[in-house]
């Protein structure tokens, strides 16, 4: 049995939304997604083997929608996840397994800048001559925004939260624009969740970076 053979049933339709049949391949993405942005919200470690799953199915949505840019930055995800699994249980340093949230420092912003323009620029470029995209600068513009925020994810960098809400805006329009209504409709949910991780990681910050009623005496 080939490997289309076996990938085959996932492609079908399993309903119809908006006279647009949705596959298993969205459905699946947008159940394990969603559990995904959850998890890390809670700064659960399960978060990492859920989205890896979740990036295997988008590989084969947007294969199919003609979302090139989007398809391959699954890979890149694949090997942050990695990254990120680890860095979350070996990253907090000397006395600590935990990897604590932080704030983006002005040097990682200066280069997660710098990357994401060129990024766009280069995949802009990229998609408009060799691939058939019919909107390769947003499809390139949500890429760039993707693996900034997933840095700072692995990272836990407060600051990616922004970045996702940047991406998810501008993901939603985009979806629905290439039929993918379900997956336009995840990323509506992302974005509400990408509110509360925000505000999750910043109470967690503040508890922990507050002065103790010890050291405010002093």
């Amino acid at each position: 049995m080939s490997l289309a053979e076996i990938l085959d049933p996932l492609q079908q339709p399993l309903v119809t939304v908006l006279d647009t049949p949705v596959s298993w391949t969205e459905v699946l993405g947008f159940g394990s997604g969603a559990l995904c942005v959850w998890l890390v919200a809670r700064q659960h470690i399960a978060n990492w083997p859920i989205g890896i799953a979740n990036n295997l199915f988008f590989i084969l949505l947007f294969t199919q929608a003609g979302l090139y840019a989007d398809a391959g930055l699954q890979i890149v995800f694949i090997t942050l996840a990695a990254y990120g699994w680890w860095t979350w249980t070996h990253g907090g340093g000397p006395g600590t397994s935990v990897l604590p949230v932080r704030r983006t420092t002005r040097t990682e912003w200066a280069w997660l800048l710098a990357a994401g323009v060129v990024g766009t620029a280069a995949i802009t470029l990229l998609l408009s001559r060799a691939t058939d995209s019919t909107v390769p600068f947003w499809d390139a513009l949500t890429t760039s925004l993707s693996l900034m925020a997933t840095y700072g994810q692995c990272r836990k960098r407060l600051e990616s939260w922004w970045l996702w809400i940047a991406a998810d805006v501008v993901y939603i329009p985009l979806y629905a624009h290439k039929g993918l209504y379900l997956t336009s409709l995840l990323y509506a949910g992302f974005l509400a969740l990408c509110i509360l991780g925000l505000r999750n990681w910043h109470r967690d910050l503040t508890a922990r970076t507050a002065p103790t009623p010890e050291a405010a005496a002093v």
